[in-house]
């Protein structure tokens, strides 16, 4: 059964970007448009992610279509940390990462939420292969999740530039609230 879900980015104005996204078992696909901060024009990201029934993403599809032209990534993990491309490139720097984090969408935060499955109190710091469009290339950043309760972690972004953000998420760890980047509409 699909669930629809969307959310507005609010980080430089109301509606910087929408997303609607279709969560089923497994399985993610969305559709989010969005302004280019470094000032190109706004874009369409498309991407489709699979992970297994521990939370570990296995494939992800990214297309971007702006003025610029259409852009595709394909990223194939084996949810053990060693990432490639769909042509059979190893992409060493992302080893040991489990997770990825796309800009702009929350519901990547939900990966390690769900897939560290933190008691009250608790903080872990983890490698993620992060993914900002609408460029589409992977590096590897460090972050920091605490679980403060069952509806709110703290997010930090561990790579220098010292962001946090205390995330409300629902029963299921989908983020409803990101203070100054993203609502759940």
């Amino acid at each position: 059964m699909m669930r629809t879900l969307d959310w507005e980015g609010i980080w430089h104005a109301p509606a910087a970007s929408w997303e609607s996204l279709q969560l089923g078992e497994r399985r993610a696909e969305s559709q989010l448009r969005a302004i280019d901060e470094a000032g190109g024009p706004s874009y369409q990201l498309d991407y489709q992610l699979e992970w297994d029934d521990q939370w570990r993403l296995r494939e992800a599809r990214f297309s971007v279509d702006s003025a610029r032209g259409l852009h595709r990534l394909h990223l194939l993990t084996d949810g053990a940390g060693h990432w490639r491309t769909d042509q059979g490139e190893t992409l060493v720097a992302l080893d040991g990462c489990l997770d990825i984090d796309i800009w702009p969408s929350p519901f990547t935060n939900t990966f390690p939420i769900r897939r560290l499955q933190l008691a009250d109190g608790e903080r872990r710091e983890l490698a993620v292969v992060y993914l900002e469009a609408p460029k589409l290339k992977p590096v590897r950043m460090r972050q920091g999740y605490t679980r403060i309760d069952a509806h709110h972690y703290r997010y930090e972004n561990l790579e220098g530039t010292n962001f946090q953000a205390l995330l409300t998420v629902d029963g299921d760890g989908l983020v409803i609230d990101y203070p100054t980047l993203f609502r759940r509409a």
